[in-house]
């Protein structure tokens, strides 16, 4: 009995940790391209984009080194409505067919349209890719 009620505790823990952990970084919507469209459009905010395949190295230093961070959650959700597609698997391959994604990671900006307004491939440290991205979104919204 003691020993289940410190495995529970202990999976409690975790996972409030991992909820914490999740709540820091950057936040991804869920839903199809149209439905992350319209909420752009309707929040007036470019959607940023991860476009990522499972088996790819530096895809999985982005989602749990950078992505992750407080600064960074900061920024993304308070600039962007923020999505990532799978390129190998359903609704991504016709993204990355779409938007000519040929290298993984690429992040993608676009308008409430669907047009691509930022392109930028391959990840960097949080500051950097804060810096980097916050660029391209400058030059787009100079082009409006």
């Amino acid at each position: 009995m003691k020993r289940l009620l410190i495995l529970s505790f202990a999976l409690l823990l975790g996972l409030t940790f991992a909820s914490a952990q999740e709540s820091r970084g950057i936040r991804f919507e869920s839903g199809s391209l149209s439905e992350i469209l319209a909420k752009a459009k309707k929040e007036n905010k470019l959607v940023f984009m991860d476009v990522y395949a499972s088996w790819c190295g530096p895809c999985k230093i982005m989602a749990t080194e950078v992505f992750t961070q407080k600064k960074v959650g900061d920024y993304f959700n308070k600039t962007f409505v923020n999505a990532k597609f799978d390129a190998e698997k359903g609704e991504g391959v016709q993204i990355a067919r779409r938007y000519g994604v040929e290298a993984y990671p690429t992040f993608l900006l676009l308008d409430g349209n669907g047009t691509l307004v930022g392109k930028m491939v391959g990840g960097s440290p949080a500051n950097d890719f804060i810096q980097k991205i916050e660029g391209l979104r400058q030059k787009a919204l100079q082009t409006e």
